[in-house]
């Protein structure tokens, strides 16, 4: 069977990472420079694993950032999905303690605002895409409810980043008009839809109004990989059965009929990025007659959908 849902998940870094929602990006400053951070060096091109050497033991006084290559892409920050590759290293001897693959197939992204470790995320704030970044920080700031396992309190964690790319985490562009015929939607500050169901008989065909008309340069043509965000619900009765937002970070999927269920792929081919739809998927642009999950043979399904990447 079809799913709604991503053919691959993003990767996730069990030290650092943590899913939640996000607000809109803001004006930030980066993080602060210090003598600690600025021993570190980092060889080896952008993207793949990097040689990195700094005089041990390194004790960091509080947050330190050194910016090792210098990117010119959109920044880090809150309201932003991004990927990067990290290594995490201890201080007092420089051992690597966690290593992202540096496998452009297999990407490590989160929402900024997800960042489980403060510490880190004052050290990556407002640092365009494209930057290494090497962040050091004492272990106790960074886990204020306790040091994992191979390191104390005392110690200091080292990072070395690779910021490879950030986007919006909601739909951006210009706000149309409401249509009739279709559900409609308010948001949240975070982006966050929410969904008034229009009543009635249900469509017997696919409808889909663009609510948000996205101001990316790019389409979204049959076959790309896309990232959205979505929410959708049961025309009959408005239940939730499935939302990338109460999952914690967007989700990456093929704009195909044999990747997706079929209305799915429709409403977001032919759209620009930035977008928000809104699509009301009969039965046969769904899962038919068949059961899936939580969602009943035979439904209706209604789905929000915002367009934030290609590829």
């Amino acid at each position: 069977m079809r799913q709604i849902t991503a053919l691959a998940t993003a990767g996730t870094l069990t030290l650092t990472l943590a899913a939640c929602s996000t607000g809109d990006p803001q004006a930030c400053t980066t993080g602060p420079d210090g003598a600690a951070a600025d021993t570190i060096t980092a060889t080896g091109d952008f993207g793949s694993a990097p040689q990195i050497d700094f005089p041990t033991p390194l004790n960091s006084n509080g947050v330190q950032t050194h910016t090792l290559v210098e990117g010119d892409g959109p920044t880090a920050q809150d309201g932003q999905y991004i990927t990067v590759d990290i290594t995490l290293l201890k201080g007092s001897d420089g051992s690597v303690l966690q290593q992202t693959s540096y496998d452009p197939t297999s990407p490590t992204s989160f929402l900024f605002s997800g960042l489980a470790i403060p510490a880190l995320k004052t050290g990556l704030e407002c640092q365009p895409t494209g930057s290494r970044v090497a962040v050091t920080m004492p272990v106790g700031d960074a886990f204020p409810d306790g040091a994992p396992q191979g390191l104390t309190d005392d110690d200091t964690l080292v990072a070395v980043v690779d910021l490879v790319s950030s986007v919006t985490a909601r739909a951006h562009g210009t706000v149309l008009p409401a249509v009739s015929g279709v559900p409609s939607v308010v948001r949240a500050p975070d982006g966050r839809p929410g969904i008034t169901l229009t009543g009635g008989e249900a469509p017997d065909e696919l409808k889909v109004a663009t609510l948000i008309d996205g101001d990316g340069d790019e389409t979204v043509a049959e076959g790309d990989s896309v990232l959205v965000q979505y929410t959708g619900v049961l025309w009959d009765g408005g239940t939730v059965f499935d939302s990338s937002w109460e999952n914690g970070a967007p989700v990456t999927l093929a704009a195909d009929e044999d990747s997706v269920i079929p209305g799915f792929a429709k409403a977001i081919i032919g759209k620009k990025v930035g977008s928000q739809v809104v699509a009301v998927l009969p039965p046969d642009e769904g899962y038919g007659d068949t059961e899936q999950g939580t969602i009943p043979a035979g439904s209706t399904l209604v789905f929000v959908i915002d367009i934030l990447a290609i590829g």
